[in-house]
């Protein structure tokens, strides 16, 4: 004899299993409303520079894996800061990003006296989407009047001349601004810091010879280094880069050993921002990334591209933030 209560238990069952995939149909509905417009990936520099290069990569891959327009909105000044707290200020809605950079979320924390947020916790990190060495370079016609064919001859001419030489930067508190800082504290040369809004404008005063010397990223510096507008002499980085392994490193060439200083760009939204959405951008831009052509193009600008999760992120920013700190106090290099 079957239980007189069978039926409702069949009803009650029946309610609890359709309302367990009513909140499962609402959870992927939620997740795929988004996006419903156009993203916006605010770079914190001028066009031209690395990071502006690698956003303009990236953004495209996400467009047609989103079926939405991600848009590059370039926001220069103060190292990087002022796009940076734009993004820090945005709704946590997922449709405002960063390109941030080693200077936006390591350096600038340590150099500035006052900053406008907090790069560790204003932000969710998404995914680091490549590193990149620095390249130590000169104009060519300038070197050459000088005759600096190497960094020994570069420092050599530098202590002979203190103050003579100028060096470029894409802003206060960049990689390429601490590597140059870095470089005269460990060889006790002086030369006159000049930033920039960014590394495209830095390097076009560079490539006319209005400025000597630059630590620029080499994706930025590449095509002006092939172009004979500048001469390369060492790159920053702990090894030789695979897309120019005639150059020695700094402390190869200089002999200043441990000298290092690499920069790194990755995606980051504000802080709050929903975790499945970072976690399909992290998805699609390691995919993207991961791609044959994708590779290619950027590896053959000398850029290494990563797609790493979110929490891997996450750790590579507090060790970056801790290492610069270092960086900037042994340098004395500060800005108000």
């Amino acid at each position: 004899m079957k239980p007189f209560f069978q039926p409702a238990r069949r009803r009650v069952l029946a309610t609890c299993a359709g309302a367990a995939l009513l909140l499962i149909a609402a959870g992927a509905a939620a997740q795929s409303a988004w996006p419903t417009k156009p993203v916006r990936i605010v770079v914190p520099f001028a066009p031209g520079g690395t990071t502006d290069i690698l956003a303009r990569a990236v953004a495209p891959e996400l467009s047609r894996a989103f079926g939405q327009q991600f848009i590059v909105d370039n926001r220069a000044g103060a190292g990087g800061n002022v796009g940076a707290d734009i993004v820090a200020k945005s709704p946590a809605d997922g449709y405002t990003l960063l390109m941030g950079t080693v200077g936006t979320h390591g350096i600038n924390k340590a150099l500035y006296n006052k900053m406008p947020f907090d790069p560790q916790k204003d932000f969710a990190p998404i995914t680091l989407v490549a590193g990149v060495p620095n390249v130590m370079v000169m104009n060519t016609e300038r070197a050459k009047a000088l005759g600096i064919n190497s960094v020994p001859d570069f420092i050599k001419y530098a202590k002979a001349n203190p103050g003579k030489l100028s060096m470029a930067s894409s802003g206060n508190g960049t990689s390429i601004h601490l590597a140059g800082e870095l470089f005269k504290s460990r060889t006790g040369i002086f030369m006159t810091h000049i930033p920039y809004r960014g590394s495209g404008p830095a390097m076009l005063d560079m490539v006319s010879g209005n400025t000597d010397v630059m630590f620029d990223n080499l994706p930025s510096a590449l095509p002006q280094i092939k172009g004979g507008k500048l001469k390369a002499f060492a790159v920053t980085s702990a090894q030789r880069s695979a897309v120019m392994p005639e150059l020695p490193t700094v402390e190869e060439a200089a002999k200043l050993k441990g000298f290092e200083a690499s920069s790194w760009f990755g995606l980051l939204a504000p802080a709050g921002t929903p975790p499945d959405i970072v976690n399909r951008i992290q998805q699609e831009t390691a995919k993207a990334l991961a791609t044959p052509a994708m590779k290619e193009k950027l590896l053959a600008q000398g850029a290494i591209p990563s797609g790493n999760t979110p929490q891997e992120f996450t750790k590579l920013i507090d060790a970056e933030t801790a290492k610069w700190a270092a960086v900037v106090k042994t340098s004395g290099a500060k800005v108000d």
